[in-house]
């Protein structure tokens, strides 16, 4: 068994601070460890209460800390999971680990508490903590600075491909020009032949028949002549127009129009193409006004009339039908021509496509691909019932409004 004097070495020479304290919270013993550590002088640490080692502001709940915990004493660590402080003999507070352990003598209840300055340990895990923080900081920092490069590099990347979208596109763009431009040359060169041959050859014999005084053959090769020519305008119209559409030089200058008195002029002019016999009526609906580009409704309209009077026989009636609301445009072309085939229907509004029974039929494939084209401009659409032998319908309806523009 350890001696008596190995324990008065042991409470001695500890380098933690021990106090032993009386049932009515009096110091009764403190190591020299102790008397360090509060600032007192050997010897006077004896006899005071335990509330002066205590900050100020932690006295009171202390005392009833300290009468619950002898009312039950057991050994235990003190504030688990709290910062408990201590006071020095000059009044400054440092940071303190307490464990307590109660024993008994003939003399009463004490407890006796070990005490260790903590102060390193909390500038330690102070430092640490402002460390840590500062890495939060730098790595939240740093986390921002990635998501923003990355936002950058993502944006670069998403122009970068917009970019090269909108160069394959021009390029197919470009593609489809130049074959246009192939086709129509080939087109052209093709198309003009009959007529202007056609042409050369009626002059030949208008001037044939005016040496003879012969007026109703020369009348004849004269109205050859208009067709021809009015044919050559209608490949040279379609081509500007076509051509306007693919590089997007089409400007719409909607203004409020009387599209009665538009329709009755379109109809003047459209006469001499027509064939013997055939007759267009006119029908007009609602009001004479309409908002939309005048340039734009004459050439739909021309184009409809003229693809009637071409795929209708002679002594055949067109109708031409124009509503006009305030909510809308509504043109109506219909003829009793040779009908499209329903196998070609789905293609009808394609470039260059011609039906397979209008191939005989002077053209260039183009006119009803403008009219779409046109018509989706103005923000309208476009649709058409037909049967064989039967005839055509042709209806368009346009937005009759400012904000059409």
């Amino acid at each position: 068994m350890p001696k008596k004097e190995e324990f008065s070495a042991l409470f001695t020479y500890a380098t933690e601070g021990i106090i032993v304290v009386n049932e009515s919270g009096i110091l009764t013993m403190a190591n020299p460890a102790a008397e360090r550590l509060f600032g007192y002088e050997s010897g006077t640490l004896l006899n005071i209460e335990l509330e002066k080692l205590i900050p100020k502001r932690y006295e009171h709940t202390h005392h009833n800390h300290r009468s619950q915990y002898a009312k039950k004493p057991h050994a235990r660590s003190m504030g688990t999971g709290k910062d408990l402080y201590a006071l020095r003999k000059d009044g400054t507070e440092f940071p303190v680990e307490v464990s307590l352990s109660p024993f008994k003598t003939t003399e009463g209840n004490f407890v006796i508490a070990f005490i260790i300055d903590n102060t390193i340990r909390k500038q330690t895990e102070y430092t640490l903590r402002k460390q840590k923080e500062e890495l939060e900081k730098l790595t939240a920092e740093l986390e921002k600075r990635v998501r923003h490069r990355t936002l950058i590099l993502e944006e670069a990347l998403h122009e970068l491909e917009r970019s090269r979208e909108e160069l394959s596109q021009l390029l197919e763009k470009e593609k489809e020009v130049n074959e246009l431009k192939s086709r129509f040359v080939s087109m052209a060169s093709h198309e003009f032949r009959t007529p202007l041959a056609t042409i050369l050859s009626s002059l030949n014999l208008v001037e044939k028949y005016g040496t003879l005084n012969d007026r109703e053959n020369q009348q004849r090769h004269i109205m050859r002549i208009k067709t021809a020519i009015s044919h050559m305008t209608d490949i040279l119209n379609d081509m500007l127009s076509i051509s306007k559409i693919e590089e997007g030089k089409i400007i719409v200058q909607n203004d409020w129009i009387n599209l009665v008195e538009c329709s009755q002029n379109i109809l003047h002019e459209i006469q001499p193409i027509l064939k013997a016999g055939q007759q267009i009526h006119f029908q007009h609906h609602g009001q004479e006004l309409g908002y939309i580009d005048q340039n734009i409704f004459t050439t739909i309209v021309l184009n409809l009339l003229s693809n009637a009077i071409k795929f209708s026989p002679a002594n055949s009636n067109i109708y031409l039908s124009l509503t006009i609301t305030d909510m809308a445009i509504t043109i109506i072309v219909k003829d009793e021509g040779m009908g499209i085939p329903e196998e070609d229907q789905p293609n009808l509004f394609g470039r260059f496509f011609r039906a397979q029974n209008a191939t005989n039929i002077q053209g260039t494939g183009l006119g009803l691909n403008i009219i779409a084209r046109y018509v989706e401009i103005m923000q309208g659409n476009i649709t058409f019932e037909s049967q064989l032998e039967k005839g055509t319908t042709f209806t368009i309806v346009i937005p009759n409004t400012i904000g059409n523009e």
